[in-house]
């Protein structure tokens, strides 16, 4: 479903990605760890074009993705993304978030997106909220929607750029309970997140980053028992 190919990316005179080759298949989870600022957020928004690659191939759905070449919208519509910082529309309910990008964007009528925004609300555990403004809702809740507003596009591939990192200890675990949910039902899944818990148990693939660099990768156990770079033994000895 995403394949990258030698992806270079700098801000000025930082260099952030070097090199990067990942590839995620249909229904994997594929869960990127490692430092702040080791790339793995611009890797992310570099899938979804939100920033440009410099070099490197990024194919997506078997399609290589070149943005004076490529519908970037379209591209957007297949792969969703759920952010640190929720990004709901404050002025709206919970159900208009929801069904905002499949009426504008889709054209999808606005009964049927209603219906399918509710069973979204429902399946992430919100049916009760769904006239609700954002500011009334806890940070766990924003996030849920947040995630259903994603679904609502009928994404083949989810992106998670840290989204349980700006909550609140306690609400953690409703929306990683949401997403081992989206991974059991076969939903294809890039996350960027520090949980090594979510990582361990939900994980097909987890990605060790290092300076711009994917210096190891493997199953939950071979990176958690067994890993064999230096630079990813430290790394975990400082957070478990």
């Amino acid at each position: 479903m995403i394949n990258v190919n030698n992806l270079n990316k700098s801000f000025g005179e930082l260099h952030v990605l070097k090199d990067v080759n990942i590839e995620v298949h249909e229904q994997d989870v594929v869960v990127l760890i490692g430092a702040s600022g080791s790339g793995k957020s611009t890797l992310l928004r570099c899938l979804n074009y939100l920033e440009y690659k410099e070099s490197g191939t990024i194919t997506i759905d078997g399609k290589v993705i070149e943005p004076d070449q490529t519908d970037l919208n379209k591209v957007r519509q297949e792969v969703g993304m759920v952010f640190q910082h929720f990004n709901l529309f404050p002025h709206k309910t919970v159900l208009e978030n929801v069904i905002e990008a499949p009426v504008m964007v889709k054209k999808i009528p606005k009964e049927e997106a209603i219906e399918e925004g509710r069973a979204l609300l429902k399946k992430v555990g919100l049916a009760d909220k769904e006239h609700v403004y954002p500011s009334k809702l806890s940070g766990g809740q924003k996030q849920r929607v947040a995630i259903a507003r994603s679904l609502a596009m009928k994404p083949k591939i989810m992106l998670f750029d840290e989204p349980t990192s700006a909550l609140d200890p306690e609400l953690v675990g409703e929306v990683l309970s949401t997403m081992k949910d989206l991974a059991k039902e076969g939903m294809t899944m890039l996350v960027v997140t520090h949980e090594m818990g979510f990582a361990r148990e939900a994980a097909d693939t987890v990605v060790y980053m290092h300076d711009g660099k994917i210096v190891e990768k493997g199953t939950p156990s071979d990176i958690f028992s067994q890993p064999k770079h230096q630079r990813t033994k430290d790394f975990l000895g400082t957070i478990l």
